[in-house]
């Protein structure tokens, strides 16, 4: 017999075992070797990274990539999300996936330009109506649960409307991050716990709460200032894996043990690189050349290399280390230890390790290579990049091929138009005139003409081949019958 739907808290205690520590689902960072890493300290629920439902119902190769590998049973409980705005593609993915975890989660918290240009994320939260039915619909097919992770209005009230809308639609545990879409980036500033303390009295499912989790402290914190039934983390997890157990482990432990389970379980070296420079981070603004080394290697041994060499330099700096010596920079912990980065704000200058990102020549961000010719100051940073991978490249405006302009848009024109125009000006004209045009492969009089052909005599329409040659098209008519009026 087919086993019911657990719902609500059922579902928190009995399937998820009443997870009160939750890693976050993280675009190329919470995949399978970072989710087993975070289980072994101490995260007791993982989501995968946010994936895109209709992607993963047209790829076959995006399931197996992201969700049908190598069966790993500690990999549970698991919650895949998705991002959608079809109802009926959002429950086609999630149809295909359900077998393979132990819940389905709705994001609706995104707040990237990505999720703006597709419309999907925190840039659906005022389209009531259609997350209603994609959650009403997702909730009667599934047969795992549905969830949703959410940010807040400014309005305390209608945060509070639209989590009690997506409860009585079905959503079944809810996730709440406590800043709005607008606070990303350099403007994040501190999530609202008001805000999610509000959610959390005003429905009957369980809630997690995120945002302002850095340390162990923080979570006991919000758990006791929300009444959340789990936290959720997403940075903080990324800088220390051990937020979770209460530790600060030094970098290295964290970086060869989670290398280790890349090498069970394989992932594209950029989330291998993308975790180093998170779990590097304090150390690799005094290291530079470290810096430049861990971002130019292009194999899983080269990132074990440098990520070597880097625990040496530390243990050199543990050994020479004068009594006491406190963290440079303001630091907590000394820089190689797991420990909290802290976005600066929009003004606040880039304050790292006791510099302004400058001291010695090094800035705070790797630095391009100078260019031989001496002329990198003058370049961007994606022009530098291109005279890397091409040193012969110029950018200098007065070597561009010249072209020549379409006589009425200033494009280039096409170099076989009739009409001296580009092609979407020929295009206009060819068709305002039924003309054809060979250079463009337009060919509007030549099918009106067929057309006319079929009208008149349909039974003895030609075959008409269409061959270029040398820029104009010649046509082989071969006729069963001669046709009047016609050579």
């Amino acid at each position: 017999m087919k086993m019911p739907k657990l719902k609500g808290f059922e579902f928190w205690r009995n399937t998820l075992g009443g997870a009160r520590y939750v890693v976050a689902p993280m675009v190329d960072q919470s995949e399978l070797a970072w989710r087993l890493l975070s289980r072994r300290h101490g995260a007791q629920l993982c989501y995968t990274p946010m994936l895109h439902a209709q992607v993963f119902v047209r790829d076959a190769n995006y399931r197996k990539e992201n969700l049908y590998c190598e069966v790993c049973p500690e990999d549970r409980p698991l919650i895949v999300q998705f991002c959608a705005n079809d109802p009926e593609v959002f429950v086609q993915a999630a149809l295909l996936a359900q077998d393979y975890c132990d819940a389905i989660d709705l994001n609706l918290g995104c707040p990237q330009m990505i999720a703006k240009r597709g419309h999907y994320g925190a840039f659906l939260q005022e389209e009531w109506d259609l997350l209603q039915k994609m959650i009403m619909l997702a909730n009667e097919k599934l047969s795992v649960p549905i969830t949703c992770k959410i940010r807040v209005f400014p309005e305390i009230s209608k945060t509070v409307k639209y989590a009690r809308l997506l409860e009585t639609a079905g959503c079944q545990l809810l996730t709440v991050h406590g800043r709005t879409k607008e606070q990303k980036g350099p403007l994040a500033g501190v999530a609202s716990w008001e805000h999610i303390q509000a959610v959390r009295k005003a429905v009957n499912i369980p809630v997690f709460a995120n945002g302002n989790i850095q340390y162990l402290s923080d979570v006991e914190r919000c758990l006791q200032k929300t009444g959340a039934h789990g936290v959720m983390s997403a940075e903080g997890s990324l800088h220390n894996p051990a937020l979770f157990e209460g530790r600060n482990p030094v970098v290295w432990e964290m970086t060869e043990e989670y290398l280790e389970i890349v090498q069970q379980y394989p992932c594209p070296l950029s989330y291998v690189r993308a975790h180093l420079f998170k779990l590097w981070h304090h150390t690799l603004q005094i290291h530079q050349q470290l810096r430049d080394e861990l971002a130019k290697v292009k194999t899983l041994e080269g990132l074990v290399a440098v990520n070597k060499e880097l625990k040496l330099h530390c243990q050199e700096e543990i050994a020479n280390l004068k009594g006491e010596e406190k963290a440079k920079g303001g630091l907590p912990f000394s820089h190689w230890i797991c420990q909290p980065y802290v976005r600066p704000g929009p003004k606040e200058p880039c304050k790292e390790n006791g510099t302004n990102g400058m001291e010695g020549g090094n800035r705070g961000k790797r630095a391009l290579e100078d260019e031989d010719d001496g002329n990198s100051d003058s370049l961007s940073k994606n022009k530098q990049k291109k005279k890397l991978r091409n040193p012969n490249k110029t950018f200098d405006p007065s070597l561009k091929p010249k072209y020549a302009k379409c006589d009425q848009c200033g494009n280039p024109k096409g170099n076989k138009c009739v009409f001296n125009l580009c092609r979407g000006c020929c295009k206009k004209r060819a068709f305002r005139e039924t003309a054809d045009c060979p250079g463009h492969g337009l060919l509007f009089k030549t099918k009106y003409e067929k057309s006319l052909l079929w009208k008149t005599s349909p039974s003895n329409l030609p075959n008409i081949e269409m061959r270029a040659h040398k820029g104009e098209m010649k046509e082989t008519r071969l006729l069963k019958e001669p046709i009047d009026g016609v050579a």
